[in-house]
């Protein structure tokens, strides 16, 4: 099976599990992340997602085999179309979704990191916008990862095409954090956990709310958060959180 789900509770993982390829995007990837990403939204029992690679790392990006093959403009347009609603599937999605990566995480393959709520890497981890070095600027990636990373770092990531170490990726607001390979999973589920804590509904009207402000003129964005402020405010669990502050208790969420 080329994507493994594994549910730990209130936390499930996805395995992109096809090293033979360096786990990469290819047309049936892409199509299964997408059914799998579109299930765990469903799932109630699932709070956080966790998204890595299986083998020596991450994901090296589209099949460069299976993408020399395709030929005509048709196929490659619905290669990068179905990227592309990968990409909007997990930003759109209800449950935060985390990166672990390891290894390398090039081409579509950083641009699914950058697409994640947060990610985390191990020190050696590496990533790449390399498409220039075979003539395929990276142009599907670069929207993605130019709403993490800042105009200059940006370009010259594109430009050149050189990959940049775990350590300059959380500079530039690629990557949350690094640590080394033996502590990386201890650390991504201890964040996870602590998300998957809060209330359900409240992180869902969050995530949904961070996005769409962004994309927003800043009179219209502060219209929109206010509206979702208040609808938030009237759920139970917005109730109960505010009662169990001031009487100095944990919350019990409703999810409502």
């Amino acid at each position: 099976m080329n994507i493994k789900v594994v549910k730990l509770k209130d936390i499930s993982r996805i395995i992109i599990n096809e090293p033979e390829t360096y786990n990469s995007l290819s047309f049936k990837n892409l199509s299964d992340l997408i059914k799998i990403f579109k299930k765990l939204d469903d799932d109630r029992k699932t709070k956080v997602i966790i998204l890595e690679g299986a083998g020596k790392g991450f994901s090296a990006g589209h099949n460069l085999k299976e993408v020399r093959n395709l030929k005509s403009k048709k196929k490659y347009q619905r290669l990068f179309n179905l990227c592309s609603k990968l990409m909007l599937r997990i930003v759109e999605g209800k449950k935060p979704v985390i990166a672990k990566v390891h290894g390398a995480a090039y081409a579509a393959g950083c641009q699914l990191v950058a697409s994640c709520d947060l990610a985390y890497s191990t020190k050696e981890a590496l990533f790449a916008t390399p498409g220039v070095n075979i003539g395929l600027f990276c142009s599907t990636p670069m929207v993605a990862v130019s709403r993490k990373v800042n105009r200059k770092p940006m370009m010259k990531m594109l430009l050149t095409g050189e990959p940049i170490r775990a350590n300059y990726a959380k500079e530039i607001g690629l990557i949350n954090d690094y640590f080394p390979k033996s502590k990386l999973n201890k650390e991504v589920f201890k964040i996870a956990k602590k998300i998957a804590s809060k209330s359900n509904l409240t992180i869902k009207i969050g995530k949904q709310t961070f996005y769409k402000q962004l994309e927003m003129p800043l009179r219209k964005a502060y219209a929109h958060t206010s509206k979702m402020m208040t609808i938030n405010m009237m759920a139970m669990d917005a109730k109960e959180g505010i009662s169990a502050f001031i009487e100095k208790r944990k919350p019990v969420w409703k999810n409502k």
